[in-house]
């Protein structure tokens, strides 16, 4: 039962770091690496413990989204009224834009966090420590084998 989730894992870290646009280089004034580093920190403490609701795309999506932080890693924590359609190859994902299309996500626009656990019910989905929140506006619920997207939330106020 572990492998499954250290090949998720695996390819969530392979995926980010391929993702990835920003080329990273040492400023010349180290003030302005403290000053990103505290926005973005501030941007995901501002998140936290806030909720969003469930939009509907391509099939009904319900339920609410939190973002919550334990010990230094960001959950995203779907509520015990979360639920959506059953569908082959669901996946939670981190998007770049407000709203996802409903079908044709661009590889480039979203991360995989982790399969859909379940369709129905309370859940919760750890981040990858290399995972900048404050570079996604909404997490979906999307069908890897048709490229659909179910529904979706947008994360909570920063």
């Amino acid at each position: 039962m572990k492998f499954p989730h250290l090949a998720i894992f695996t390819l969530v870290t392979l995926l980010t770091v391929s993702c990835a646009k920003e080329v990273t280089s040492t400023p010349a004034n180290n003030q302005t690496t403290t000053e990103n580093q505290t926005e973005s920190l501030t941007t995901v403490a501002a998140a936290v413990g806030k909720s969003t609701n469930f939009q509907t795309l391509e099939h009904k999506t319900q339920g609410k989204l939190t973002v919550t932080n334990e010990n230094g890693t960001n959950y995203l924590q779907f509520d015990q009224s979360f639920k959506t359609d059953n569908g082959p190859d669901l996946f939670v994902v981190l998007y770049r834009g407000d709203v996802p299309p409903e079908s044709g996500i661009k590889e480039k626009d979203y991360i995989s966090v982790a399969a859909l656990q379940k369709i129905k019910g309370s859940q919760r989905y750890a981040l990858p420590q290399n995972v900048k929140l404050a570079n996604f506006k909404s997490v979906a619920i999307w069908c890897r084998k048709f490229n659909a997207t179910f529904g979706y939330a947008s994360l909570p106020a920063k």
